[in-house]
């Protein structure tokens, strides 16, 4: 009776906060008869099973956040995080001052014009002479004068450096990651983002990566795998990243209507050629002459699609089926509205009344930053995967591929197993996979259904996944913050930690996406740097993060280091055994040089790099920064104010000793772990 009064209270509140799930109800999820999550058939008590759903579907467990899961019931905590719904008032005052988040794709790129964009206004302005230029791009030997004129000229114009775009993208991710009650959301939209990867290494792209997670991926992480699938293919940021934006019908397939509308641009491109005589005008007519003749079919993003984002490398597709559905594809591009161009004053891309209705009786589809150019689409007859596409058809066949491509029992066996290894195991038993799959099947890829498949299975609670995934760099720094209580009010900060541990955030150039297995991340060079972060950390020495260790033990300072060893090993380790892990790490203690052994031994090893931007990328990425913190950033490698070998002289009078107790613990190979 205790148990029914207590669903039937939590149903009230879901009811009153709109929370309930519109694909099925509380009593089918959590089942009539109790919970559903077999966790003590594994032997597991109930606060070790609330630590082992905080590890794997939040970013980490707070103070006390174990007791309010075991209080509300792990099947209601667990509902609660797949609704992602719960007020978030208070983390939306801590992105306030980020700008960039409100803005659309266009006023981004109006705001941040990328370096080769911003010396070319700068050029047409007179502000600064074309021989200081090269290629576009500030001429090596530019001094600082020409870069003070540049720095004003923004200031003037209203631009902001596009490094700043990036740091409000990193500062938001953080501040989600680390504030946002809803956890399993932001874990889902790092997953997803990482799925359907794009980078900041593609200048095309990068304009649109911020609306990309904010649009395409955040809303979608625990919904319907098609429609996220569909919003991903239409989104310019995959658009450009994977060149579909540029993929046209070919040549030899093109109708004669189509050979028409080319032979009126190409006589529109030399009506402009002799109306503008002038050496820039010149070279924009020729670029986009140029750009003509490469027109034709691109398979970048359909073989992707098919390889990386459904079916799987193994999933059945042959070249031809590549092939053919790049054909369907054709035409799938960016509304010119939003081009960079815009930046430059280029006004042609605007759309009337009458040109909007002309487009849309000529198959045209414009929605939102997305355009289907029926001129430039393959209108001949197509089969992908035994299906056939007749001739003269259009969008229709796009949505339809995406379709057949969400929803292929590959796909099924290919995402329920990337979910596995992100959630469960770095090789998943064979029977959870099939479990999911099949629900997968059933219920038309509904992301929620399958994850809870997945938690209501054995396989999840067995002793063989308890705490056998590796934390990557990100997920390293924000669970030791929430784990401390943190404030974290310089998110930056701990990017560049992040970095330096070998995770640069939106910069992985393959559209792989960071692989999700311990042997990726962890090297002795890796575990240096993850010590020497802890030790940063707990010694707050990493600026605008702030920790009270002593509130964490009610403000009572332990009586010995192998005191605080035991104490706050059982704040940051909860619901472990604990024993082999403290004697361990014991002997460390006793050391008072043991910090600058660490940073000592990270330098010799040659921390492992950031993946992603090129020195040329980072040049630009700083053209724009004072001479002193462009120096700081190439010779730290953006890691500013990183720990020295005296990280644990302490600030604000904190004590040195469960500094380093703290520190060792977070660098600890157990701490890794979740």
């Amino acid at each position: 009776m205790k148990k029914v009064i207590q669903l039937s209270c939590f149903a009230l509140l879901l009811l009153a906060g709109g929370l309930l799930f519109s694909s099925f109800g509380v009593k089918n999820a959590l089942g009539a008869k109790g919970p559903r999550f077999p966790y003590k058939k594994a032997g597991l008590t109930e606060r070790q099973a609330a630590a082992h759903l905080l590890s794997r579907f939040t970013y980490g467990a707070k103070p006390g956040q174990i007791d309010e899961v075991e209080k509300m019931g792990l099947e209601n905590w667990f509902m609660q995080q797949l609704t992602a719904q719960l007020p978030d008032q208070a983390l939306q005052q801590r992105l306030e001052g980020l700008a960039a988040l409100k803005m659309t794709n266009e006023q981004i790129i109006q705001t941040f014009p990328q370096g080769g964009q911003l010396v070319r206004l700068a050029v047409k302005d007179g502000v600064i002479e074309q021989a200081k230029v090269k290629n576009g791009f500030a001429d090596k030997s530019a001094n600082d004068e020409y870069r003070q004129k540049l720095g004003n000229y923004m200031k003037q114009k209203g631009y902001r450096p596009e490094r700043e775009l990036y740091q409000e993208l990193i500062n938001q991710k953080i501040l989600r990651a680390t504030y946002s009650p809803n956890q399993l959301q932001e874990i889902l939209t790092s997953f997803w983002f990482n799925h359907f990867n794009v980078s900041f290494t593609n200048k095309n792209c990068s304009p649109y990566i911020l609306s990309y997670e904010r649009d395409v991926i955040r809303p979608n992480a625990v919904g319907s795998f098609e429609k996220l699938l569909l919003a991903t293919a239409k989104s310019p940021a995959m658009l450009t990243y994977l060149d579909n934006f540029k993929s046209t019908v070919s040549s030899e397939s093109l109708t004669p209507s189509q050979k028409k509308v080319q032979q009126y641009q190409m006589r529109a491109l030399k009506e402009r050629q002799a109306q503008d005589t002038s050496m820039q005008g010149m070279q924009m007519t020729e670029r986009m002459k140029a750009a003509q003749k490469k027109q034709g079919l691109n398979e970048n993003y359909a073989r992707e699609i098919m390889e990386l984002h459904t079916l799987g490398v193994d999933g059945g597709y042959t070249q031809q089926d590549v092939t053919q559905a790049a054909r369907v594809l054709t035409g799938w591009t960016i509304n010119p509205a939003i081009g960079q161009s815009n930046v430059e004053g280029n006004k042609n891309a605007a759309y009337t009344p009458k040109r909007l209705e002309a487009m849309a009786q000529q198959g045209y589809v414009l929605e939102g930053d997305f355009r289907f150019a029926a001129n430039k689409h393959d209108k001949g007859q197509k089969t992908v995967l035994g299906k056939e596409f007749p001739a003269n058809g259009g969008y229709e066949e796009g949505v339809e591929l995406i379709k057949l491509l969400a929803h292929h029992p590959s796909t099924a066996k290919f995402i329920s197993k990337k979910l596995a290894v992100r959630f469960v195991h770095d090789n998943p038993p064979q029977s959870l996979i099939d479990k999911m799959a099949k629900t997968f099947s059933e219920k038309n890829g509904d992301i929620q259904q399958v994850l809870l498949t997945m938690v209501s299975s054995p396989e999840f609670w067995s002793k063989g996944a308890l705490r056998e995934k590796t934390k990557s760099p990100f997920e390293l720094a924000i669970s030791s913050v929430r784990s401390l209580n943190a404030e974290v009010k310089a998110p930056f900060q701990l990017h560049n930690w992040i970095s330096k541990m070998g995770e640069r955030l939106y910069y992985y150039q393959a559209p792989t996406g960071f692989p999700d297995k311990a042997a990726y991340w962890i090297n002795t060079g890796s575990l240096l740097n993850r010590m020497n972060f802890g030790l940063a950390l707990a010694s707050q020495r990493i600026p605008g993060v702030s920790i009270d260790l002593m509130a964490l033990n009610q403000h009572r300072e332990p009586e010995s280091a192998e005191a605080a060893l035991a104490i706050y090993s059982h704040y940051l380790l909860p619901e472990r055994d604990l024993t082999e892990t403290i004697k361990r790490l014991t002997p460390s203690l006793k050391d008072p040089t043991f910090s600058s052994k660490v940073d000592a031994a990270a330098n010799q090893n040659n921390p492992m790099a950031p993946s992603g931007a090129s020195s040329e990328e980072d040049e630009e990425m700083t053209m724009t920064a004072p001479r002193e913190k462009r120096k700081g950033a190439r010779r730290n490698g953006g890691a500013e104010n990183a720990v020295s070998a005296n990280a644990l002289q302490m600030n604000n009078g904190s004590n040195t000793m469960l500094a380093q107790v703290v520190g060792i613990i977070i660098g600890s190979p157990e701490f890794q772990r979740r």
